[in-house]
């Protein structure tokens, strides 16, 4: 089981997960596309796997009934997507550094995507 680090763009949210990931899902909703500025590509873990070693810039936004979104009030960087059900957590595979050694697995919400572009 490989341990991986992430952070934001300015450092001021890190973490790291050590347990196995989730190949990653590419997501067209409006609301990755809204807050991504395109569509977002995430893995996941279980919350266990997941540490936050830097939280200073971290900040939640009420996405829906149903789930948070995480970002660096500092810098902007989209870096989460928490589900209130709390089974996993969702890490925007881009925040994630180094190799992955994950796939992109599928697209969801493709009927949602903008019109500049095909999945």
């Amino acid at each position: 089981m490989k341990k991986h680090t992430g952070s934001c763009m300015c450092g001021s949210v890190q973490y790291e997960l050590d347990g196995d990931l989730r190949e990653v899902i590419a997501c067209h909703c409006r609301q990755c596309r809204k807050s991504s500025g395109h569509y977002s590509a995430a893995t996941a873990t279980s919350p266990e796997h997941f540490k936050l070693l830097v939280s200073e810039g971290l900040k939640w936004y009420r996405a829906s009934d149903s789930a948070q979104r995480g970002f660096c009030g500092n810098c902007g960087s989209s870096l989460f997507w928490k589900p209130d059900h709390k089974n996993h957590i969702s890490i925007f595979a881009g925040t994630i550094d180094g190799r992955t050694d994950l796939n992109l697995a599928s697209h969801i919400y493709t009927h949602e995507k903008g019109d500049y572009y095909d999945p």
